[in-house]
C-alpha cells in the first residue's frame, strides 16, 4: 500500500480491503496519542537497606498537601535558577517541596507554587506526529 513501517499505520492496513469496489484507506492520522504505564506508587511503608532490612518509614498517607505523586501540575516559579513556568509530574514529599520532573530535568517546587493539571491514574500521555505516508516504489 505505499505506507511507512510503523505500528499506527500497520493497525490501519490489517482487514481485508476489496480495491475493485473502491475500498481504500481515504485518510491518515496526523498525530498519535501514546500511552505509557507509569504504575500509582508502593505499597511498601518501609524502604530497605542494601541487606534488606527497614532503613527507614515511609508516612501512611500517599497525598500531600493535596497532590499525590504522578498528578500532572504547572508550576510558577517566579525566582531561582527554574523561573518561568514549567509543567510534568510530581513526587510528593511530607514537608511541601516536592520534586517535579520536566523534559527539562527534575527540580524542587514548593507546593504554593503549584497547580493541578490532572490527577495521576497510572499512566502517562504524549501526543507525537506520525510518519507522512511514503510513495509506492517500483519493483522490479
Amino acid at each position: 500500500m505505499g505506507l511507512e513501517k510503523t505500528h499506527t499505520l500497520d493497525a490501519l492496513s490489517v482487514g481485508r480491503l476489496d480495491h475493485e469496489n473502491g475500498d481504500a484507506i481515504v485518510r491518515l492520522p496526523g498525530q498519535v496519542l501514546v500511552v505509557k504505564a507509569t504504575g500509582r506508587g508502593s505499597y511498601a511503608r518501609t524502604t530497605p537497606d542494601r541487606f534488606g532490612f527497614p532503613r527507614l518509614r515511609r508516612v501512611r498517607t500517599k497525598q500531600h498537601f493535596g497532590y499525590a505523586t504522578g498528578d500532572l501540575v504547572r508550576a510558577n516559579m517566579p525566582t531561582g535558577k527554574w523561573a518561568g513556568t514549567w509543567t510534568g509530574r510530581i513526587s510528593v514529599r511530607a514537608n511541601g517541596q516536592h520534586s517535579l520532573t520536566t523534559p527539562a530535568g527534575r527540580f524542587n517546587v514548593r507546593h504554593r507554587n503549584l497547580q493541578l493539571l490532572q490527577r495521576g491514574d497510572g499512566y502517562g500521555y504524549i501526543f507525537r506526529p506520525e510518519s507522512a505516508p511514503s510513495k509506492p516504489q517500483k519493483i522490479g
